[in-house]
């Protein structure tokens, strides 16, 4: 699972110290303990990579991402559950499996992309402004 934490015009993003996907910026999350909730889980995930406290409020997407080795074989498969959230406290911090943390605005992000995101985070991160914005 993962948590689009908006904050106004910002969204949290970590850069991932760990594979899948190390060094690449994404948003927060990882993979659920047994028996965990889906939202105690993205709860667990985002507090052990940033420091912060959330609130998950709704489901905004359920998506696939199949990673393949240079032979061509599976080398990751995870079903992700991204949520919108909102910070409910904390101190911004990387912790556990992120090499870095940081609140980056809409613009940069959506307009400039500094951080080389895959168009499909993108996506995702503009549905969780749009639909914060549908919750005001």
């Amino acid at each position: 699972m993962a948590a689009a934490v908006i904050r106004g015009e910002e969204v949290l993003l970590v850069r991932r110290g760990q594979e899948p996907l190390k060094g690449h910026w994404s948003l927060p999350g990882g993979l659920l303990e047994v028996g965990e909730t889906l939202r105690d889980g993205v709860c667990r995930e985002v507090l052990e990579e940033t420091g912060l406290t959330i609130e998950p409020l709704e489901i905004l997407e359920v998506a696939e991402r199949i990673a393949h080795d240079e032979k061509g074989l599976v080398r990751f498969h995870y079903v992700l559950v991204e949520f919108l959230c909102h910070e409910t406290g904390g101190l911004l911090q990387a912790a556990t499996d992120a090499d870095e943390v940081l609140w980056t605005t809409r613009s940069e992000l959506i307009s400039n992309n500094i951080y080389n995101c895959e168009p499909a985070l993108v996506a995702v991160i503009e549905k969780g402004f749009k639909q914060d914005r549908n919750r005001s």
